[in-house]
């Protein structure tokens, strides 16, 4: 069952939801308002060599998310 990250469109607040059989809050669990919205989140993770180092992290650390660039100018995204 996947976390979904929100942000209550009252006060910006960002909150997790856990999505149980394909539904969607109905309302933000700080101030019960109606206008929420889903986020957008990176994909973390963490690539191991073979002697057990760490190769690459997730693409969240980077500058976009689409590639493992510390700055998108070097990807051109």
């Amino acid at each position: 069952m996947p976390i979904y990250e929100y942000q209550c469109g009252n006060y910006r607040k960002e909150f997790e939801y856990l999505i149980l059989g394909g539904g969607e809050p109905d309302t933000c669990p700080h101030c019960k308002g109606a206008e929420v919205s889903r986020l957008m989140s990176a994909c973390g993770f963490l690539s191991k060599g073979s002697g057990g180092e760490t190769t690459s992290t997730s693409a969240g650390a980077s500058g976009c998310g689409s590639c493992s660039a510390a700055s998108c100018a070097s990807c051109g995204h």
